[in-house]
C-alpha cells in the first residue's frame, strides 16, 4: 500500500472567527460622544417664548424625553436640533407625521406647554417683526398664555412673550397678517395693550 505525502491543513474553527472579526469594519463608533449627520433632526419649537424656556425645555429633554438627544437649541430662531433616528421612533411614518408624532411627544411630557411644528419655509427676510408693550403680563403663565394667543394666528411665524420686558413680538408674513389683526385678536381676549407713544 502506498501512501501519498498529502498533507492536510487543520483549521481550527475558532480561530477561522476571529479572523474573520478582525477583518470585519468596526462599527460606527461617535469620537467624543459627536452625532451622526444623518441622524440629525431639526423642528421649530413652540413654547420658547422667552429665554428662560430654554432651560426648562432642556431640563424636559434630559429627563422626560432622553431617547431623543437634545444636540442644540436656537431660541432666536425657536429651533432646536435632535440626534434620533426617525424610521426607528416612529415606524412607517413620513416627514409630516413625524413632526406630528414628535408634537404629541413633546406635548405629553411637557403638559402641552412645549410643542413642534415644521420648520419655517418663508425667507427670514421676507417677515417683519411687531411688538406689543402689554400691560399686567406679570409672570411666566401670564407670558405663556399671551404667546399662545399669538403664535397660534395665520401668519405668525414666530412668537415671545415676556414678562420681564412687560411685551410680545410675532414675526409675521406680511403677506398673511399685520399688526391690527394681531391687535384685534389680542384685545377680544382680554389682553390690554399699552397706548401707542
Amino acid at each position: 500500500m502506498t501512501h501519498s505525502t498529502t498533507s492536510m491543513l487543520y483549521i481550527n474553527p475558532t480561530m477561522l472567527l476571529a479572523a474573520a472579526l478582525c477583518l470585519a469594519p468596526a462599527p460606527a463608533v461617535w469620537a467624543d460622544d459627536k452625532p451622526s449627520e444623518a441622524r440629525l433632526v431639526k423642528h421649530q419649537i413652540t413654547g420658547l417664548f422667552c429665554p428662560e424656556r430654554e432651560q426648562d425645555f432642556k431640563a424636559l429633554c434630559s429627563q422626560k424625553l432622553a431617547r431623543f438627544k437634545l444636540v442644540s437649541v436656537d431660541y432666536a430662531n425657536a429651533e432646536a436640533t435632535f440626534d434620533y433616528d426617525p424610521a426607528k421612533e416612529f415606524p412607517g411614518a413620513n416627514p409630516a407625521q413625524v413632526i406630528e408624532r414628535f408634537d404629541n411627544e413633546l406635548k405629553n411630557a411637557s403638559r402641552h406647554t412645549f410643542g413642534a411644528k415644521p420648520l419655517r419655509t418663508t425667507p427670514k427676510e421676507k417677515l417683519k417683526l411687531v411688538e406689543f408693550e402689554i400691560v399686567g403680563l406679570d409672570c411666566k403663565a401670564c407670558s405663556l398664555a399671551v404667546y399662545e394667543i399669538i403664535y397660534r394666528l395665520k401668519g405668525v411665524e414666530q412668537a415671545t412673550a415676556s414678562f420681564k420686558a412687560g411685551n410680545a413680538t410675532a414675526l409675521i408674513d406680511p403677506e398673511q397678517t399685520d399688526r391690527a389683526a394681531i391687535e384685534l385678536v389680542l384685545k377680544e381676549r382680554g389682553v390690554k395693550l399699552k397706548p401707542a407713544d
